[in-house]
């Protein structure tokens, strides 16, 4: 499997959102947060109006989770790409776990890495490894990545060869001839080995700047992103 496969497998599984004795505002509000989203918002009524405003997230037919509609500005003014660690919605979100974004444009990618990268730098350890498609993209984010190279952490960067290689420091370079390299923008970090601070983006570009793909804090995906990159991708400079 590839990191395409990955995310065409992520994207086949779809996920549908019910919001249940709402006014069309609310639901409309829920259509507008999740537009980009591999998520279908849909609404019903329940016969007797019970037990009030609440919504439910289900896949294949199966709800994953169901919870009350109280407080949404939170979620939807919250700056946060990748979650709300507290919210009323950490039940619906802790689900949309690997589910797609669509149409991501560079802004959208570059806080979602920036997470990633700040939980790196906090835990200080581990290894972080970020796809940058090209070297000609690297040369910008050189001191950000060198910076991270001075904490206790393994940094790789991925890029295909566009132009010389840049001068670095503290940081292994990949540079790759190869077709998902250029297509790919990835942030992963291992979390150091403890399941709770693992965490990923994964995308491919599939229109002009235009991103498809997914973050997760699934610990095996992290995982398997790991060892493909390890396995798939030598060390040609360091």
């Amino acid at each position: 499997m590839t990191l395409s496969e990955l995310i065409a497998g992520v994207e086949e599984h779809e996920k549908r959102l019910t919001v249940f004795n709402a006014d069309d505002a609310v639901a409309e509000e829920f259509r507008e947060y999740f537009a980009d989203r591999n998520v279908t918002v849909a609404t019903e009524t329940t016969p007797s109006g019970k037990p009030g405003k609440f919504v439910t997230l289900s896949e294949n037919g199966d709800v994953l989770t169901a919870t009350g509609i109280a407080d949404f500005a939170e979620i939807v003014n919250d700056d946060s790409m990748l979650g709300v660690e507290q919210s009323p919605y950490r039940p619906i979100l802790d689900h949309l776990d690997e589910t797609m974004f669509t149409s991501w444009g560079i802004d959208q990618m570059v806080s979602a890495s920036r997470e990633i990268e700040d939980r790196a730098w906090r835990v200080g350890e581990g290894q972080l490894h970020a796809g940058f498609q090209y070297l000609s993209t690297l040369r910008g984010e050189l001191p950000v990545y060198e910076r991270l190279a001075s904490k206790n952490l393994d940094v790789h960067a991925y890029a295909a060869p566009d132009e010389d290689p840049p001068n670095h420091e503290g940081f292994t370079l990949h540079i790759e001839r190869a077709d998902e390299i250029e297509r790919s923008w990835f942030v992963v970090f291992d979390g150091n080995g403890a399941d709770e601070s693992k965490c990923a983006l994964l995308a491919e570009e599939r229109g002009d700047r235009e991103f498809y793909g997914f973050w997760t804090y699934d610990p095996d995906t992290v995982d398997w992103i790991v060892d493909y990159l390890d396995s798939t991708y030598g060390v040609l400079e360091q």
